[in-house]
């Protein structure tokens, strides 16, 4: 699952704090910008995923509800999609009720973010747009929440 080199390299990026708030510019499918800069003040999670992911389809309605929750508020979630067809996606998103961004993305965009060795794969900033979570595998409402909770009562 997460090899020596692959954590020392998350952990390191993470303290170097190499992804900061100038990190990533994607357009989302509406033709929208969604800038990590735009986003001082909030929590932001991007979400790395695909259609034919069992497990990205299951941490779906989580991202929802979570995006829904708090979309006013504090968070940001932006869907990147992997996969290999816009149509697809687009299909998929209405039919599934995606209310968060989605951007169509590829691997060469992901890279704005950071590896992605597989899906799903999340990468939580901070309202200052410091990186300070990754993770491979799914996220839950729950998780994100209890998450940033843990962060934010310790300022």
């Amino acid at each position: 699952m997460y090899t020596f080199t692959r954590l020392l390299a998350v952990v390191l990026m993470l303290s170097a704090g190499v992804a900061s708030a100038e990190s990533f510019v994607f357009k989302d499918m509406q033709g929208h910008e969604q800038r990590l800069q735009d986003y001082r003040g909030k929590w932001v999670l991007v979400n790395f995923w695909a259609t034919w992911c069992p497990p990205c389809l299951e941490e779906i309605p989580d991202l929802i509800a979570l995006y829904e929750a708090h979309k006013n508020k504090d968070m940001v979630i932006i869907g990147v999609a992997l996969d290999s067809t816009k149509e697809s996606v687009v299909e998929f998103v209405a039919k599934k009720k995606i209310t968060y961004p989605i951007v169509f993305g590829d691997y060469d965009l992901a890279a704005q973010v950071g590896e992605v060795e597989a899906l799903p794969t999340s990468y939580l900033y901070d309202p200052t747009g410091k990186l300070v979570s990754y993770q491979q595998g799914m996220v839950t409402r729950s998780s994100v929440e209890t998450y940033v909770k843990s962060k934010t009562a310790k300022k």
